[in-house]
């Protein structure tokens, strides 16, 4: 087992305002939305100072069920290859006009909790930031694509991954 990464908490260390937090590398990951200014610049706050870095990654839907066959319609177009291409590189900008070094890629996936998580755990990011709606509850969050954001925050626990919402 090797150390701990330096700033990497629990969840439940991590509070929800992220007051006094700060991250050397920060995953800032859409499931699909226009990435807001607030969430820009929530990365900006949670960063430490100039070694400070942020992924960001937004998410191609793939449609479909899971165990089913794959089929090509079930892709995502290239449009919306490229809507999702375009909102990755304007945050992109606009985190490095803050002063935050950042790179970003599209990733399609019919599973983007999953997919986000494993995204924030391969390139060492020690926290994630999204863009979410309100939580609309146990019984209605597993139908709503919008409420994926609750799910990363559910899945990240596993990681051990403080996860931010900005609501907005």
């Amino acid at each position: 087992m090797g150390a701990p990464r330096r700033g990497r908490r629990s969840p439940r260390e991590a509070s929800q305002d992220g007051a006094g937090e700060r991250f050397e590398r920060v995953l800032l990951a859409s499931e699909g939305r226009s990435i807001s200014n607030a969430a820009i610049e929530r990365v900006r706050e949670l960063s430490v100072g100039e070694a400070a870095s942020a992924r960001v990654i937004s998410i191609a839907r793939v449609h479909g069920v899971p165990f089913g066959l794959q089929t090509p319609g079930l892709f995502p177009s290239k449009a919306e290859w490229n809507e999702q291409g375009e909102i990755v590189s304007d945050a992109v900008k606009r985190l490095r006009r803050k002063g935050i070094d950042a790179d970003g890629r599209v990733v399609g996936t019919r599973a983007a909790a999953k997919r986000i998580c494993q995204e924030a755990v391969a390139t060492g990011c020690d926290a994630i930031v999204m863009t979410a709606d309100r939580d609309r509850g146990i019984l209605i969050r597993d139908f709503m694509w919008s409420q994926e954001p609750q799910r990363v925050r559910r899945r990240a626990r596993r990681a051990k991954l403080p996860v931010f919402l900005v609501v907005g």
